[in-house]
């Protein structure tokens, strides 16, 4: 029987078949799916049996999940950085919204070089979790050729993946608005903005928000510097905007990270904040009433982003249709004391 007759039949597909499929033995199949720390293969390989399973539909017999109304009670929810502060106020809410609808949340940050990739996909072939909320940033995800060849319920969380229907976002855009019509209330018409990495989709979307605000704002000139989203990206990128645009008086920053970079940078610079230079960031966590000096933030809603994304997740098990959800909550500017008025 050729492969592509196998992948379309209704029988249950066998490892054997996996093993074909793949290239491999039966015996790499079967300790791949099973993640045998003690199998050395290359990437490739792995990822070849993981989409063989998941092309193939196939199921472990022990776990007789493919068993018609069986779950496992267990969602997972992959994000880019677990020391962003983001990520964790979503990963709050989802967690949850999880437990009140008698789910597991398991949590992974997704990296290139750890195996993650492998991992994520593995759940998916072997039925391990009933759903995936997938907030990695990587626009080349592995799971994004992976997951059209399964029927797993799953939603993109805070990045928009164009032609999915199943995008849980709110209003990027909005974020950065809010940050530059404060900042131009208070008399600041040289604004730059702290980016994230420029391949990123919440980094496009709030720079295209900040430009789009700088321009109906009639603002000179708004100056752009990207950097990673961490304290070190935010030093850097306001090192670039100093040296390259010392007109400006005011900074947006994308993360609260990198805030407490760009604060850093400015104070090495004998730059005072906010006598000279006004700073908001957005996100809004306890910590920035605690900088020096308290730091002006965006507050957005991040729990409410992670309960609507497990609620999106659940209505697919549900048998509901997949759909684009958007958290209509409007971002709110938490004024403290690294913004003020410009002095003339």
């Amino acid at each position: 029987m050729d492969q592509e007759l196998r992948i379309g039949q209704a029988t249950r597909s066998r490892l054997v078949d996996v093993a074909e499929l793949a290239g491999v033995t039966k015996s790499v199949a079967s300790r791949v799916l099973n993640n045998d720390p003690t199998l050395s293969v290359r990437k490739e390989t792995r990822l070849r049996v993981i989409e063989s399973a998941s092309r193939l539909g196939y199921q472990p017999h022990a776990g007789a999940r493919a068993l018609a109304g069986s779950r496992t009670r267990a969602l997972a929810l992959l994000i880019p950085d677990l020391t962003n502060p983001v990520y964790s106020r979503i990963t709050r809410g989802a967690y949850q919204q999880a437990r009140l609808r008698g789910y597991a949340l398991l949590l992974a940050e997704d990296s290139e070089d750890d195996g993650v990739d492998e991992t994520f996909a593995d759940l998916v072939a072997s039925g391990r979790v009933d759903g995936l909320l997938i907030a990695s940033a990587r626009p080349d995800h592995p799971l994004l050729r992976i997951l059209p060849e399964t029927d797993i319920s799953h939603v993109f969380v805070n990045r928009p993946v164009e032609g999915s229907g199943r995008n849980v976002t709110m209003d990027f855009e909005a974020s950065s608005a809010c940050a530059v019509e404060h900042l131009r209330k208070l008399g600041h018409r040289r604004i730059g903005h702290v980016s994230g990495p420029a391949a990123l989709a919440p980094s496009q979307l709030r720079r295209d928000g900040f430009l789009s605000a700088a321009r109906s704002a009639k603002l000179p000139h708004p100056a752009v510097e990207s950097g990673e989203f961490n304290e070190k990206g935010g030093y850097t990128a306001t090192r670039r905007l100093l040296a390259g645009h010392p007109e400006i008086t005011g900074i947006f920053t994308s993360t609260l990270n990198q805030a407490i970079g760009a604060l850093h940078a400015l104070r090495e610079a004998h730059v005072s904040v906010p006598g000279q230079m006004s700073v908001i960031s957005y996100d809004d966590l306890p910590l920035a009433g605690y900088l020096d000096p308290p730091l002006t933030t965006i507050a957005m809603p991040l729990d409410e982003l992670g309960r609507a994304s497990v609620d999106a997740v659940c209505a697919q098990l549900d048998g509901e249709k997949p759909q684009n959800i958007y958290v209509p909550t409007a971002p709110q500017v938490v004024v403290r004391q690294s913004t003020s008025s410009l002095a003339t």
